[in-house]
């Protein structure tokens, strides 16, 4: 049995004549794809007959690929976990996620993710799919996180962000006084040599680059919005660790604490074409709470 998600397409005389296989990789049906719809309960059809990828197209007939079902791994059980949903269609939810909140379940919190959360959301809603979680962030970093409902669509989105097409911005309070109005660090990022978490700038690590600009000056620290042309795991962190200002509240890069209890780090933005739609999405999240009130009381002095 196959699952709700299809995509369809009337052949045009652009693609009359080309193999089904041709035309599906055109589409960007994976190869892996292919191989589940064979194997794991999908089917291919053109004009309701199913059919394999060897078939010749002709003008006007209709395809439609029906994917496999899918379900959550045995270790991953669903929880009902309220969710601030910013937006949803058949494809995909964007999410606003609070600090303290894995994406994914790890060793140390087995319960409580995101993931679970999204589980327990599609057991509520009756959607039969599993978590495809697009964009991640650290457990305690607020902020956007794209998901996409079907394993296709995470495989749209994953070249996507190869390709540089959703485009974050963040926000954070990094310590002390950045002097520039704005600058780019390009600073390479590789796992520290003593553990498995911390990362560090290292001649033999990945390439990353970070844009910033200055928001505010503040009283011991400073306002930041942040891009990223890398995905590197901690990325905004290290490389603001690298230039001597940590970001408030990150003890695990020498951060103060003395504001805010874990980083003061919050993706607000999140901007690109909808794979299907092919329109410009753009989405916010507001400042988050702890943060907010730094800030208001600062502006207090």
């Amino acid at each position: 049995m196959y699952s709700l998600f299809k995509l369809k397409w009337i052949i045009n005389e652009g693609d009359a004549g080309k193999l089904l296989r041709e035309f599906l990789k055109k589409e960007e049906i994976s190869r892996t794809a292919l191989t589940d719809i064979k194997f794991k309960g999908g089917s291919i059809q053109v004009n309701g007959e199913e059919v394999n990828v060897r078939y010749k197209l002709s003008i006007g007939e209709e395809v439609t690929v029906f994917f496999p079902m899918e379900y959550p791994s045995e270790g991953l059980k669903g929880e009902e976990i309220p969710l601030t949903i910013l937006y949803e269609d058949e494809y995909l939810l964007v999410i606003n996620k609070p600090s303290g909140m894995n994406t994914i379940p790890s060793r140390e919190h087995p319960d409580g993710s995101l993931a679970n959360a999204l589980i327990g959301y599609y057991q509520q809603t009756g959607l039969q799919t599993t978590s495809h979680i697009v964009t991640r962030l650290d457990r305690d970093t607020s902020g956007i996180v794209l998901v996409a409902k079907h394993r296709h669509v995470h495989h749209l989105f994953s070249m996507m962000q190869r390709s540089g097409e959703v485009k974050r911005t963040y926000e954070a309070f990094a310590e002390g006084r950045v002097l520039l109005e704005s600058g780019t660090i390009q600073a390479p990022i590789g796992r520290k040599d003593d553990s498995i978490i911390e990362r560090e700038v290292r001649e033999d690590g990945q390439f990353a680059c970070t844009h910033y600009r200055v928001l505010e000056r503040n009283h011991g620290f400073t306002y930041l919005e942040l891009s990223l042309d890398t995905g590197r795991t901690h990325q905004i962190r290290v490389h603001m660790t690298y230039l001597k200002h940590p970001l408030l509240g990150d003890d695990l890069y020498g951060g103060d604490r003395s504001l805010i209890a874990r980083q003061a780090l919050h993706c607000k933005k999140i901007k690109f074409i909808h794979p299907f739609l092919r329109k410009e999405m753009i989405f916010t999240a507001p400042l988050p709470d702890d943060m907010g009130e730094i800030l208001e009381a600062d502006s207090l002095f």
